[in-house]
C-alpha cells in the first residue's frame, strides 16, 4: 500500500471488514460522487463529439478526413485507458479518474487554441489528449462496482451511466449557445463546445480528487486480502480460471463490437445531415437524443442485466444495433424523425452492450488485477472505436451513408454466437449466483 495517496489505518479498515453497514454506506457514498462527476463528464464528452467532425472538416477542407477527430480522440482514449487503469490499480480510483478527466480538459483547451490559430498540428495533438476524458468517462463506471455484490454490479454501472445523461443531453443542445459565446470571445463558433468540455472535464476531475475518500477500490482490495484465507481447492481454481478467462474474452468482445458499430455510424451522421441541408441545431438535436439514448435507459438496463442475465442482454444489443443500421440506411435523408429514431436505437444498442459487457468483466476479474484489466480492455474498446471512426469517412466517401449503416448493423449480429459460447459455461457460473 506504499503507493496509495490515502491510506486507511488498520483499525479503520477492520471496521469496514467487520461491518456490512459501513460497506453499504461507502458504496452509496461512492455512487453519489460518481453521479456528480459523471454529469459534468458527460457534458465534456458530448460537446466535443457533436462538432468534432465538423471542425476537422472545416479546418482540413475535406470530407474524407471527417472521421479523423473520432479516430484521434479514441486513440487518445486508448492510451489514457491503459494509464488510468494502471494508476487506479496502484493508487486507487481517486487519483486515476481525477488525472484522466483533468488531462481531457487540457486537451479541450488545446482544441480551442488550435481553432483560434488555425493550427492543424495543434488540433490533432489536442484531440488526441482530449480522448483522455472519453476514456475516464467510461472507466468511472467501474468505480461504483468495487463494493457492489455480484447481483448489484450491472445496476451499479447503470447508476453511473444514467447520471451521465444530464450532461450528454445538455452538451449537444448547448452547441448553438456555446458557438455564440465563442464568437463573442473572438473564437470560431465550432470551437465553442470545447470551451464547455474543458470546464466540465476539469470540474469532474476535481470532484473525484476532492471527495472520493476513502477510496472504494483500496477498501475493497484490503477486504479481499484479509478474507483470502478461505478454503479453495486446486480443481476449483482451475475451473474458475477457465470460466473467468472466457468471461473476460466475451465481455471485451461485446463491448468492442458495439463500440465499432456505434462510433462508425454516429461519426458520419452529422456529415450526412449537413449534406442534406440540416442546420447545426438539427445536428445537435439528433446527436443529443442519440447520446441520451446511450445513457438514459441505463437504470432499466442495469436491472435487466442483473435479473435477466448478461447473455440475454448482449443478444438484445445485437438486435437493436441491427435495427438501427437498417433504419439509418432506409430513412429519407431529409427526415429528422427517421434520423432521430435510427440514432436513438443506435444509442440503446450500445447501452445494452456496454452494461452487459462491463458486468461480465467485473464478474470475471479479481481485485488484485481488476482495474488494470479493465483499463487494458478499455484500450481495445478505444482502438475499435478509432478504427470505426477512421474507416467510416472512407466508406461514406467511396460508397454511401446507407452502406455504412447496413454494414454496421449486420456486424452486430456477431454478438449472438459470442453469447452462445459464453452461455455454455452456465452450470459453473450458476453456483456463483452470477446472472448469465
Amino acid at each position: 500500500m506504499s503507493h496509495e495517496p490515502y491510506r486507511i489505518n488498520e483499525s479503520h479498515l477492520q471496521n469496514y471488514v467487520d461491518s456490512p453497514d459501513m460497506q453499504k454506506q461507502l458504496y452509496k457514498r461512492t455512487l453519489l460522487i460518481v453521479v456528480l462527476s459523471q454529469i459534468f463528464g458527460g457534458a465534456g464528452l458530448a460537446a466535443g463529439v457533436t462538432v468534432g467532425a465538423l471542425l476537422a472538416q472545416d479546418m482540413l477542407g475535406t470530407e474524407s478526413s471527417a472521421g479523423i477527430p473520432a479516430a484521434l480522440f479514441t486513440l487518445g482514449s486508448a492510451v489514457a485507458a491503459l494509464l488510468v487503469g494502471r494508476l487506479s490499480q496502484r493508487s486507487g480510483r481517486r487519483l486515476g479518474l481525477a488525472a484522466g478527466f483533468i488531462t481531457g480538459g487540457i486537451g479541450a483547451i488545446g482544441v480551442v487554441f488550435a481553432a483560434m490559430s488555425h493550427s492543424i498540428v495543434l488540433l490533432l495533438a489536442s484531440l488526441f489528449i482530449y480522448g483522455a476524458g472519453t476514456a475516464t468517462n467510461l472507466q468511472a463506471r467501474y468505480a461504483g462496482t468495487d463494493l457492489a455484490r455480484p447481483t448489484q454490479r450491472a445496476t451499479a454501472v447503470s447508476i453511473a451511466m444514467v447520471s451521465t445523461t444530464l450532461g450528454t443531453v445538455a452538451g449537444p443542445n448547448l452547441v448553438g449557445v456555446m458557438g455564440k459565446f465563442a464568437l463573442s470571445l473572438g473564437v470560431p463558433a465550432l470551437a465553442g463546445p470545447f470551451i464547455l468540455a474543458a470546464v466540465a472535464y476539469i470540474f469532474a476531475g476535481l470532484v473525484f480528487l476532492g471527495f472520493l475518500r476513502p477510496d472504494p477500490f483500496i477498501v475493497a482490495k484490503a477486504i479481499a486480502d484479509i478474507r483470502k484465507d478461505e478454503s479453495n481447492s486446486s480443481d476449483v481454481k482451475t475451473n474458475t480460471l477457465t470460466i473467468n478467462n472466457r468471461g473476460i474474452i466475451v465481455g471485451a468482445t461485446v463491448m468492442i463490437l458495439t463500440q465499432i458499430v456505434m462510433i462508425a455510424i454516429m461519426t458520419m451522421t452529422p456529415i450526412h445531415m449537413k449534406h442534406h441541408g440540416h442546420s447545426l441545431g438539427d445536428v445537435g438535436l439528433v446527436i443529443g437524443i442519440h447520446i441520451g439514448s446511450m445513457y438514459l435507459p441505463s437504470l432499466v438496463t442495469g436491472i435487466l442485466v442483473d435479473k435477466v442475465g448478461r447473455t440475454a442482454m448482449s443478444f438484445a444489443s445485437g438486435g437493436t444495433l441491427l435495427a438501427a443500421g437498417i433504419v439509418a440506411a432506409v430513412a429519407p435523408a431529409d427526415s429528422m424523425w427517421g434520423l432521430i429514431f435510427a440514432l436513438a436505437l443506435l444509442g440503446l444498442g450500445w447501452n445494452f452492450g456496454l452494461i452487459s459487457g462491463t458486468a461480465l468483466i467485473v464478474d470475471s476479474t479479481d481485485l488484485s488485477s481488476r482495474a488494470k484489466t479493465q483499463g487494458t480492455i478499455d484500450v481495445l474498446i478505444a482502438l475499435a472505436g478509432a478504427s470505426g471512426g477512421a474507416l467510416s469517412g472512407m466508406v461514406v466517401a467511396h460508397s454511401s451513408y446507407a452502406t455504412l449503416s447496413l454494414a454496421g448493423g449486420f456486424l452486430s449480429l456477431l454478438l449472438i454466437p459470442v453469447g452462445i459460447w459464453y452461455h455454455s459455461s452456465r452450470k459453473i457460473n450458476r453456483s456463483e449466483n452470477i446472472p448469465l
